[in-house]
């Protein structure tokens, strides 16, 4: 990509064209789509030098305990042990190791440690005949290897650890050894990524030049925090993310390479990917391990945004690299979190010298107008259709590979054939290779090749991939027989949440193990990826290994009925399964995670989640159900379920949820108890948590606490993903809270409250009226139903004056205006200072008559405005985190009184109470750009009242600043430039330079760009950069600016 430094020493090269290396690299590029393992490297770049990379993430050297250790002692008392003995089990016990990387930053290790070898994956080839190779696949090593003697060990594992150990170990290597290695066994605690052997198509040569030289352009030119590659589902994004994940190792910048498509669900969340990411860093730059321990000892419980700091900017800033850089995630649709880390991910926007994203994602994120998401520095970049050229030379050079029979080959004209219907997807053309090879099936190669160049449809059709898929799945399995263990399989690992061995996978689906090897090897024709080496036996998860166009045709419903899989059926017949291995449980089993048998855990862990995908929510169809049934067999158990299953994820909090348990709690209690534990974790097990509650209405349809807890689970994942669907599944489980409260139920005025907050956030998301005013109307009975003195009538107001503000600023209604100012005072009434809230009440009647003012030019409106915000002010000490906002409030309106009277003592003061506030906005706070902002307007303003050229420099300065902050396409950023576009007009009027109308107007230029057509700030926008041209063209007579006012007023007047 960006021209990588040449910082190592001894080793220089050229690379593909466009990109410097620092060793030589294969100038070839690449068909087909590749997995993105986290840590890649072609065979063909392997270099093998040696360097002292973690011990590998399954090394008893490892510690199971994640979090601060002050000093090595043995745990101080039994509860301290049990828990670092269930740690093993938790979270990361289906985690393979991440495969560390040669570096150019080596981490400083005695020569007294056993030296260990890096390896990179991939560093060893072996050849396959699978056709999704292209002539030869790249088998990564499960984990960097040991040469000699293994390391010291230290901590075998947290219940094993011993004070003896440590004072053995530091008798021999000293005190800074020893706490290297033990901030590298805490590194090997956190989330490590998958290891998948990639089946990877060769790099075929100029096969993605012109992107690439585009890309490493973009790269190395722009400021964007982030580079989004997008494009259809087989076009080759996985297989490029490789390549460039190859690139950036070479040139010593990878940061870390994530393939999103292989996380496991329970550790899918925003904080565990971050994590894994920081594990990523360490594992490739060893210098940055202390900043990661660090980022484990802090982060607890804080902000996405805390972690995306401290977990990644961090440790990369304290390598003090020339260039940023380079987090590769790959997969980004297939990761339902992803807009929540997006939107966190905009806190890093100033800091692309530090560190840049290169996203690959089916779709252009900035068209799906996710929350927050204009808030983050972004470049999209569509990634087109192979060449057919290159088509054609991967088909010439894989079909002389075909085991054709009587000398049936295939013709140059089916080659032609073959290449127009692929329409340049590269998963198109291996999986017809790979059907052709596939020993399977009865027909000769011929015969399958004559009936797809036979196909009059392309890929580009309707339906063109899942023709080829339809015609692959028909000649692998052609009986009906055969159709049904091919659904009840794939059904299956549909739905399999991590990897199990034939043996148990058979118990868990009732599949006989015969023909899960039977169809296993049938469906290799089909598979994109292999299991990581070791693994190959057991049966994994279908989108570990198989492209996701395959998945999604097999669940589309046009999909014919022969292959048409019903994932309900699969997760009804293994969670079934699961509560079976529950109710034969010993009692002694559940005194620890570790005296399980695998199929056991796999049920501990995963049974509410199978429960919840295969059981209606209806409460009357579960009691007639077989799992009603099955659970009543562990009643006197479940409480020790739910120990063993919260252990798996927050083992700290068993004892306490132990402690808590009554004696007539029942399951439905019990899953609610849990759910609330693990929301504790600010989102980290939200599937787990939903699932417990879906699962306890289930049980309880009657249950309105139940129903009010998975609203509440579901609106808060809304608010943390800008997912509509989520808000709306909360609007249909407080419904059926309300439904169970009929008046005049104590809480009935509660659930209307919660429906309404719920119809709220879906309004904010789709901007439907109607369902506005459904809102409204909920709010309105919330409040009618809560008197005075009711403790939460306030707080119903406060929302029915939100939901009445969303209808003023649509309909500009002053009866509207009018009303939320009287319930405004009704709030402020019953809250009085000093309660909590009362600085948000003054503020949003502040606010309302502000927006009052403005309509009608009321000056005791405004009046009143200044004063209620100066209460504010005054109940917010510098000591207070919300001051800088109130600041900021309070200049406003005294701008606005100062563009009403002119008084500059009036405009003396806003410019000192927004200093107080930047003072108080230090980088890298996320309101810095909106002081800066609003500071460099008012110098402004002074500078045109005093004309003084100091005032001016400082306005200028300020507004660099806050550029810098709000890089392209920030939605604050036009405000800048229009303010930057009065300082230089400004700064011309002074000194004629025309130089400085130049910036101007480069600036302003930006202005149309950002407020496209129909955005309301498009006219201002335009007729700034007009007003800058006429003043430029009437200093150089250019006919050029001319021409292009012309063309600026016509889009004025369109």
């Amino acid at each position: 990509m960006a021209r990588p430094s040449n910082s190592a020493k001894g080793r220089k090269g050229k690379g593909p064209r466009g990109c410097t290396s620092n060793s030589v690299v294969d100038d070839s590029h690449l068909v087909g789509e590749t997995a993105n393992t986290g840590s890649r490297s072609s065979p063909a770049r392997t270099r093998s030098t040696s360097s002292n990379p973690l011990p590998p993430a399954n090394n008893p050297t490892a510690l199971s305990v994640e979090g601060p250790i002050a000093q090595a002692s043995t745990p101080s008392s039994s509860k301290k042990r049990k828990r670092a003995e269930s740690l093993p089990s938790a979270s990361n016990t289906t985690c393979l190791p991440a495969s560390t990387s040669t570096s150019v930053d080596q981490y400083p290790i005695s020569k007294s440690l056993t030296p260990v070898t890096s390896m990179t994956s991939g560093s060893e080839v072996a050849t396959s005949s699978h056709p999704h190779d292209g002539l030869s696949f790249s088998h990564p090593s499960p984990a960097p290897s040991l040469e000699g003697p293994p390391p010291i060990s230290i901590l075998e594992g947290a219940h094993d650890f011993r004070m003896r150990d440590v004072v053995n170990v530091f008798n021999e290597v000293g005190t800074q050894e020893l706490a290297l290695v033990i901030e590298r066994a805490r590194l090997d605690t956190l989330p490590k990524h998958p290891a998948m052997s990639t089946k990877r198509n060769e790099y075929l040569p100029n096969s993605r030049q012109p992107d690439v030289d585009k890309l490493c352009e973009r790269e190395s030119s722009s400021t964007d925090l982030v580079l989004c590659i997008h494009g259809p589902a087989g076009i080759g994004k996985s297989t490029l993310a490789g390549h460039l994940t190859d690139e950036f190792r070479e040139s010593g910048r990878l940061a870390a390479s994530i393939f999103l498509a292989v996380i496991p669900v329970e550790m899918s969340e925003p904080e565990t990917i971050v994590k894994m990411i920081g594990h990523e860093i360490g594992c490739i730059h060893p210098r940055t391990i202390p900043k990661i321990v660090e980022a484990m000892d802090r982060c607890h419980g804080r902000p996405l945004e805390n972690h995306i700091q401290m977990y990644i900017l961090e440790p990369l800033r304290s390598l003090g690299h020339p260039q940023p850089f380079i987090v590769i995630m790959d997969a980004l649709d297939e990761w339902r979190n992803h807009p929540r880390f997006l939107k966190a991910l905009a806190s890093l926007n100033s800091h692309s010298s530090v560190v840049k994203f290169i996203l690959t994602d089916r779709l252009n994120p900035c068209a799906l107008h996710l929350p927050g998401l204009g808030e983050l520095s972004i470049y999209t970049y569509g990634l087109g259709p192979i060449s057919k050229e290159v088509i054609k030379a991967y088909f010439h050079k894989h079909l002389a590979t075909v085991p054709w029979v009587d000398g049936r080959k295939a013709r140059s004209a089916d080659v032609e054939k073959l290449t127009e219907l692929s329409c340049g997807l590269p998963v198109w053309a291996s999986t017809v290779i790979a059907l052709l090879e596939h020993p399977f099936s009865e027909s000769p190669p011929h015969e399958l090749l004559a009936e797809i160049v036979g196909n009059r449809r392309q890929v580009g059709g309707s339906d063109g991939l899942g023709e080829l898929y339809r015609n692959g799945l028909m000649r692998l399995f052609p009986s009906p027989d055969a159709q049904s263990y091919f659904r009840r399989y794939m059904g299956a690992i549909i739905g399999l949440q991590e990897p199990l061995s034939v043996a148990n996978f058979s118990k868990l689906t009732g599949l006989p193990n015969h023909l899960i090897h039977t169809t296993q090897f049938a469906l290799s024709a089909l598979q994109i990826w292999s299991p990581p080496p070791g693994s190959e036996r057991m049966v994994h998860p279908a989108t570990t290994i198989h492209h996701l166009s395959l998945l999604e045709y097999l669940q589309a419903q046009t999909t014919e009925a022969s292959f048409l899989i019903s994932t309900f059926n699969s997760h009804s017949v293994i969670s079934l399964t699961c509560l079976e291995q529950l109710s034969s449980l010993r009692p002694s089993s559940f005194d620890s995670n570790s005296h399980l048998r695998a199929l056991q855990r796999y049920a501990v862990k995963y049974w509410p989640h199978h429960a919840f995908n295969g059981t209606p929510r209806s409460s009357d169809q579960w009691s007639q159900s077989e799992h009603c049934s099955a659970l009543q067999m562990m009643s006197n158990t479940h409480k020790q379920w739910a120990a063993l299953f919260l252990n798996h994820f927050m083992p700290d909090e068993v004892d306490s949820m132990l402690e808590d348990a009554r004696e007539d709690d029942s399951m439905v209690s019990t899953l609610r108890k849990l759910a609330r534990r693990l929301g504790k974790a600010g989102g980290e097990h939200w599937g787990f948590q939903m699932a417990c509650l879906e699962v306890a209405v289930r049980i309880d349809g009657g249950d309105a606490e139940a129903w009010s807890d998975l609203g509440e689970c579901y609106d808060t994942r809304g608010d943390q993903t800008g997912n509509l669907r989520m808000h709306e599944e909360a609007v249909g489980a407080f419904r059926q809270a309300l439904n169970l409260r009929p008046d005049p139920h104590p809480s009935r005025g509660d659930s209307f409250h919660d429906v309404a907050r719920a119809l709220g956030a879906c309004y904010r998301q789709n901007g439907d009226m109607n369902i506005l005013d459904k809102a409204i109307s909920c709010f309105r009975m919330a409040v009618t139903l809560s008197p005075t003195p009711h403790p939460d009538r306030a707080m119903y107001l406060g929302s029915l004056t939100n939901a009445l503000g969303d209808l003023y600023y649509h309909d500009g209604d002053l009866t509207t205006l009018d009303e939320v100012i009287s319930l405004l005072r009704d709030v402020l009434a019953l809250r009085p200072a000093p309660r909590p809230r009362c600085p948000w009440s003054l503020n949003r009647l502040a606010s309302a008559l502000d927006d009052l003012y403005q309509r009608n030019g009321d000056v005791k409106a405004l009046d009143e405005a200044v004063l209620l915000h100066r209460k504010v002010l005054a109940l917010r000490p510098p000591s207070n985190t919300d001051r800088h906002v109130s600041l900021g409030n309070l200049a406003a309106v005294l701008k606005t009184l100062y563009r009403r009277n002119e008084d500059l003592d009036t405009l003396d003061e806003v410019i000192s109470l927004e200093r107080e506030a930047l003072g108080l906005n230090p980088a890298p706070h996320p309101h810095r750009s909106i002081s800066l902002n609003n500071l460099a307007e008012s110098l402004l303003l002074l500078y045109w009242h005093n004309k003084d050229i100091g005032t001016l420099n400082e306005c200028i300065l300020l507004g660099c600043e806050a550029l810098a902050l709000c890089p392209s396409p920030h939605p604050f950023r036009y405000t800048t430039l229009d303010i930057f576009a009065d300082a230089y007009l400004s700064q011309f009027e002074q000194n004629g330079a025309v130089e400085v109308l130049d910036e101007a107007i480069s600036l302003a230029r930006e202005g149309p760009v950002l407020c496209p057509p129909g955005h309301r700030h498009r006219p201002n926008c335009v007729e700034r950069l007009v007003q800058l041209l006429k003043k430029r063209r009437g200093v150089t007579w250019d006919d050029q600016d001319r021409g292009e006012i012309e063309d600026w007023e016509a889009d004025l007047g369109n």
